[in-house]
């Protein structure tokens, strides 16, 4: 198929078929946080009306933390969900920019916007929804380096080419900018045979990145290493879906990169934790690897002490150049749960216990913990 065809197929995948929650074939709108959901986000989430958490279709929750007087664009906003969660925790002064290719999901989610204005008790909106293709912000006039921070949830496995999807994430990030976001990926490259199956691609299963291409793919565009904050096995409840998939598995993983200047400092750093993050005032678990205590100092690579000086968060940590190198990672990036979806998956599930969950409704509704 091509490009055209690809987004027709699921401009009528998710315009028609799916009017509520839970049409999907798979357990990818249902995932568990890696970490509590802070009390912001949690607030923030149950405030958001009913009948947009009903059409919700993500798959993860990709709210990353400091976002107040952001300005925030999500890629495949869907039913608007994730949107106006953002339009709450980036208060009044920020802006939140929702683009999705289906027009009936644009239409749906701008019928509660007023709404969520209202509840927030705003004076104005600060939320717009836009329809446009995630690969073709260019079109939609959306400028070079405005943006603090994108997000995206399960929208790059419905385009065909990842590419100019991540070019366009980076020409439109200002320097220092996030892009957050969680999708589907597979345990193996799939085949183009499979990518012709209108239900497997509109599950995003056949559209599922494979994991290792991620990794070279952000290095070539221009972001930062891809940092892993979590990751759940997807569960196909459809046995024909089963079979069509020839083996290949998938998990949702939730992933953060930045835009970092071309021309930066290279030298590893001491850092500390200054304990200012709204909703992390004793730690602040920045990926799988990456856990930062208050006021207890640790040494860190290059690039992360560039993510730290140069983000949003550069206010938030001491930062000193060290001669003494970071510690390595027991394993290389390609081949453990640094950059492996499947790997952290799997320990996550061994080592459960009590968070909050996402349940059906795309509410939260229970408590459980996938942290060690």
């Amino acid at each position: 198929m091509e490009t055209l065809e690809y987004h027709e197929l699921v401009q009528r995948y998710y315009g028609s078929r799916l009017e509520i929650h839970g049409s999907l074939k798979t357990s990818a709108s249902c995932m568990s946080p890696s970490t509590p959901i802070p009390q912001s986000t949690f607030d923030a989430l149950r405030q958001v009306h009913p009948s947009v958490c009903k059409k919700y279709s993500g798959c993860g929750l990709v709210v990353p933390e400091k976002l107040q007087g952001c300005k925030v664009l999500d890629l495949g906003s869907g039913s608007g969900r994730d949107c106006f969660i953002l339009s709450k925790l980036v208060g009044q002064s920020g802006h939140v920019i929702g683009i999705d290719m289906t027009a009936e999901q644009i239409l749906a989610s701008r019928k509660y916007v007023q709404y969520h204005q209202e509840k927030y008790g705003y004076e104005k909106p600060n939320t717009i929804f836009v329809q446009g293709y995630i690969e073709k912000l260019n079109e939609t006039g959306i400028q070079s380096g405005s943006l603090d921070v994108l997000v995206s949830n399960c929208a790059m496995c419905l385009c065909p080419d990842k590419k100019p999807v991540l070019r366009e994430a980076f020409r439109v990030l200002k320097e220092g900018g996030e892009l957050y976001f969680s999708d589907i990926y597979s345990s193996k490259a799939v085949p183009e045979h499979l990518k012709q199956d209108p239900v497997l691609w509109g599950e995003g299963l056949s559209g599922a990145l494979y994991w290792r291409d991620l990794i070279s793919l952000v290095h070539e565009v221009g972001f930062s290493t891809p940092y892993l904050l979590t990751a759940s096995h997807i569960i196909v409840h459809n046995s024909e879906l089963q079979k069509k998939a020839s083996g290949i598995t998938h998990t949702s993983a939730t992933y953060r990169l930045f835009k970092l200047p071309k021309n930066r400092k290279q030298s590893d750093a001491v850092v500390a934790y200054k304990g200012t993050v709204p909703d992390h005032p004793d730690l602040l678990k920045f990926d799988m690897y990456h856990c930062f205590e208050t006021d207890i100092e640790v040494t860190v690579d290059a690039e992360m002490a560039a993510v730290l000086q140069h983000s949003r968060f550069s206010s938030d940590f001491s930062i000193q150049s060290s001669d003494k190198p970071a510690p390595s990672p027991k394993c290389t990036p390609q081949s453990c749960h640094l950059n492996n979806p499947f790997l952290l998956a799997d320990n996550l599930k061994l080592h459960s216990k009590p968070s909050t969950k996402i349940g059906n409704t795309g509410e939260p509704v229970e408590k459980y913990d996938t942290t060690n």
